[in-house]
């Protein structure tokens, strides 16, 4: 340990002592970096902070009052919000944020202390957008129905938007998506003419697998954009396939097995138990249920559930991510049987890289549909923000396979 040290010396802390004050606190924050490299530009100087060895990144910062005003009295939704502005930018967000993540031991306390002030208004913001019955149908407009156009743009063939199943290194995105569904419907064991339910059904990718196999597929979306594409898209099937606008609440009969693909992180947590009741009670005996789900740590779930974040504030309003506990709970308390687990959040960071690509190499095909570089930075921000997470293991992307019992 003495001689990696002695070869790979931690960086020497530049003197921020010629600064003026906001400008100095802001870049004592980002000196607090020790695992990974910064390279900070401001003013036309480059300070490089924390170790030699691992994860470098870089910052600009254009605006710096303004974005240490952000930071001090809005926290890490404040840094966020900082770079939809333009105060701030960087040659790879990703990997900014990953290397902020891996230290958030020690510049995030300063963040979280800063803008507590900021928690009741953000907090009062996500309970009136919580997915009643009423809000659901606006909270799911808010992110999918922005337009096909918009979408197919950068996403694969098949109009996935969930994380793909990387079964071998080489695969495509379109075909690791392709894999994800394969999976899916191996674990429930469908045979020809079995009846599904989707929960979320998006653009169809995973229904025309399913019925390519012989399977009567019923999906239901509250996005009326994501409908009319896939009804689209399935109408060579006939009858095998009924696409709906449809709340999962209103659901009615049952199904040999179900599948819910990254929904029920829309849900929002006083409807857990709803959805979870919607599952027991639309599965038929002995019926298996495939759910995708983005979880987020015990350790770290209650302070997440405490304080909205940046994508709960401007992606998905009224969601929230479950921790792996709570979902015991929720499959224990109404009778169903967990028989697989699969845990593959790298293969999400790898998805989330690919979109950013693609999203990049798409815009200037998006500009002329009038989305404005406030907008660009949003969505940028948004995948790094996702990729991150995943990166360091804050977020995970499960496969549960259920089982309802047979009495």
């Amino acid at each position: 340990m003495a001689l990696e040290n002695t070869l790979n010396p931690p960086l020497a802390p530049p003197s921020f002592a010629h600064l003026p004050t906001f400008k100095r606190w802001l870049m004592s924050l980002l000196a607090r970096i020790r695992h990974g490299k910064l390279s900070i530009h401001l003013d036309g100087e480059c300070y490089v902070v924390g170790d030699t060895d691992e994860l470098h990144a870089s910052i600009h910062i254009h605006h710096p009052l303004k974005l240490a005003l952000q930071c001090l009295t809005k926290g890490d939704l404040g840094f966020g919000q900082a770079y939809l502005a333009g105060n701030w930018s960087s040659d790879n967000p990703a990997a900014l944020l990953t290397l902020l993540l891996r230290n958030w031991h020690k510049i995030g306390t300063p963040l979280d202390e800063r803008g507590q002030w900021l928690r009741w208004r953000t907090t009062v913001t996500h309970w009136l957008n919580r997915n009643s019955v009423k809000n659901s149908r606006k909270n799911i407009a808010h992110h999918y129905d922005m337009g096909n156009d918009f979408y197919s743009a950068w996403l694969d063939p098949s109009m996935t938007y969930s994380s793909a199943l990387y079964t071998t290194p080489e695969l495509t995105l379109e075909q690791a998506q392709r894999a994800k569904y394969q999976r899916i419907l191996d674990e429930l064991q469908v045979q020809p003419g079995q009846t599904i339910l989707e929960i979320g059904c998006g653009w169809g990718g995973f229904a025309e697998l399913a019925a390519e196999q012989g399977c009567k597929v019923h999906g239901i979306t509250l996005s009326s954009e994501q409908l009319a594409w896939a009804q689209q898209r399935l109408a060579k099937f006939g009858d095998q396939t009924l696409l709906e606008l449809r709340d999962y609440r209103h659901l009615q009969g049952t199904y040999d097995h179900i599948v819910s693909i990254e929904m029920f992180e829309a849900v929002g947590e006083a409807y857990w138990s709803t959805y979870f009741q919607t599952l027991q009670r639309s599965l038929k005996p002995g019926g298996r249920a495939v759910l995708q789900i983005i979880t987020i740590g015990d350790e770290w779930f209650e302070t997440y559930r405490a304080r909205p974040d940046f994508i709960q504030r401007y992606i998905f309003p009224g969601g929230m991510l479950p921790c792996p506990t709570r979902l015991d709970a929720l499959i224990a308390d109404n009778n169903l049987k967990q028989t697989k687990h699969l845990s593959f959040g790298h293969d999400y960071a790898r998805t989330l890289a690919t979109w950013d690509q693609q999203f990049t190499a798409a815009l200037p095909s998006l500009r002329p549909l009038g989305y404005d570089q406030r907008f660009e930075r949003l969505w940028r921000y948004y995948l790094a923000y996702c990729e991150a997470g995943f990166n360091e293991g804050r977020v995970d992307v499960i496969q549960l396979t259920l089982e309802k019992p047979l009495s």
